[in-house]
């Protein structure tokens, strides 16, 4: 199976901050974790962007 990039950004602000490597094959839906917005400069969850 391969690993694809994904890139996470703000659900608040919408700026796109992470880059992440996932499981192309089992990703069902989009990843949604919790990480710290510069930006916003707070904790949001981060969703992958297509």
């Amino acid at each position: 199976m391969m690993s694809k990039k994904v890139v996470l950004a703000c659900n608040d602000c919408a700026s796109r901050n992470y880059t992440t490597m996932i499981n192309s094959g089992k990703a069902e839906e989009r990843l949604e974790l919790k990480k710290f917005c510069k930006t916003c400069n707070n904790h949001t969850i981060h969703r992958e962007t297509k």
